[in-house]
């Protein structure tokens, strides 16, 4: 049977076939070690569910521009438009012109409103923290809006001096002849539609709270708006379900609890208080920051993942968070740690669970018999050093070994 591309059925459910395509970026820099390795445990997880998956490379970056001329091609948004569900390495972003960022040219071009963004700990990963374990949050970041947006002017330029004299005129508002200036943009539209899709997941799993953070004692108008509006969806659409803080005082009985906390608050609590926190749902800048500080107590954002989400098209792309690491390119020796449970979000949403729990379970387990690339080997004394395609073949081993018993029953059965 000829390989099907993911469909959006008409109640926004995806209809996945058992034999899907789905495509790929391997990345730049280190993509071409990660994405390898990452295929392979991808492969025997899928093949051991009775399923299969064609891949089918697409083109971004630097492998774009050296062959098409174009950072990000047409033909990539096309099968990206077409095929609904994706997955990519790291991209490099143009320097000295081009697109500002291809990461957010893709999150923006396709309109992926959430970044969903778990962290939680895996035994065996070195951690700064004494308790690393307590940490298993999710978080929402807004994808498309705040200062990612890019609506900004250089200063000194024509457009700066023309602005300055707008807001100066209009507003009455003063800005130095020196200055760059943004524009924050943070909407009704774009706020509620992310703290829905925060708390549809956590009613879909079970999840404690949804807490909302923002900076909305200084930005009133933009992150104060966000957890008004936050508030307002709670009421408006979940109240039979869900609960604010100040409409039960924390005591929320069996609804799921909806809070909020200032963000600079919320980056020292996570630290100091992690098991406070469930479900996060805030907006882009403070998301971005929340992201890397929590990675950074569960092993760094080497084995961090992440997924670009439209809950409504049904489009997703999947992707290694960090950077391409250039100098380390080709050496066979990174982690490829992020871009593996990057693809376990994937095959969640996909609805394929047991392939993503499968993965999930022999990545735990590698790393807790200490096989390990060069970042925790040098973390963990007495692990064995292994390359970015050993650690990716022994975690496919141990996706194969894990189904041995079962094979076994079934020969004798037989």
């Amino acid at each position: 049977m000829a390989a099907s591309p993911v469909r959006m059925g008409p109640n926004h459910e995806l209809i996945v076939p058992d034999d899907v395509v789905i495509p790929y970026i391997e990345g730049d820099g280190t993509g071409v070690d990660i994405w390898p390795a990452a295929q392979r445990v991808f492969d025997t997880a899928v093949a051991a569910s009775g399923r299969h998956v064609e891949w089918v490379e697409v083109l971004a970056g630097e492998k774009a521009f050296r062959e098409t001329g174009s950072w990000l091609p047409e033909e990539t948004l096309e099968q990206f438009r077409s095929l609904l569900v994706g997955i990519k390495g790291p991209l490099t972003t143009p320097v000295g012109g081009g697109i500002r960022s291809l990461n957010v040219a893709l999150r923006q071009l396709l309109d992926l409103y959430v970044c969903l963004r778990p962290v939680r700990w895996f035994r065996g990963v070195p951690s700064p923290v004494c308790h690393p374990e307590r940490v298993d949050m999710v978080i929402f970041r807004e994808n498309t809006e705040d200062v990612y947006a890019g609506l900004e002017v250089e200063a000194g330029s024509e457009e700066a001096r023309a602005l300055r004299e707008l807001l100066r005129d209009r507003f009455g508002w003063d800005v130095r002849d020196d200055a760059g200036i943004g524009i924050k943009p943070i909407s009704e539209t774009g706020s509620k539609r992310l703290v829905r899709a925060a708390l549809r997941y956590a009613l879909a799993r079970g999840r404690r709270s949804v807490t909302l953070v923002h900076k909305g004692n200084i930005q009133k108008y933009t992150e104060g708006a966000f957890r008004r509006w936050g508030y307002e969806l709670v009421r408006e659409e979940f109240a039979e379900v869900a609960v604010a803080w100040d409409d039960c005082g924390g005591e929320p009985g069996e609804k799921l609890l909806v809070k909020d906390v200032i963000a600079d608050n919320a980056l020292q609590q996570v630290l100091t208080r992690p098991e406070d926190f469930d479900v996060i749902a805030t907006t882009n800048l403070n998301g971005d920051y929340l992201s890397d500080a929590l990675a950074a107590q569960v092993g760094g954002i080497g084995i961090a993942p992440g997924g670009n989400i439209n809950y409504e098209s049904g489009h997703g792309i999947f992707e290694a968070t960090h950077g391409t690491a250039p100098k380390y390119a080709g050496k066979d020796m990174v982690n490829p740690g992020s871009v593996l449970l990057s693809g376990v979000l994937m095959f969640e949403y996909l609805g394929w669970n047991d392939v993503a729990q499968a993965i999930v379970d022999a990545l735990e387990r590698t790393i807790e018999e200490g096989i390990v690339t060069y970042d925790f080997a040098r973390l963990r004394p007495g692990s064995t050093k292994v390359s970015t395609s050993e650690f990716g073949h022994a975690v496919a081993e141990r996706i194969t070994l894990a189904l041995a018993p079962e094979r076994h029953g079934e020969e004798a059965r037989s």
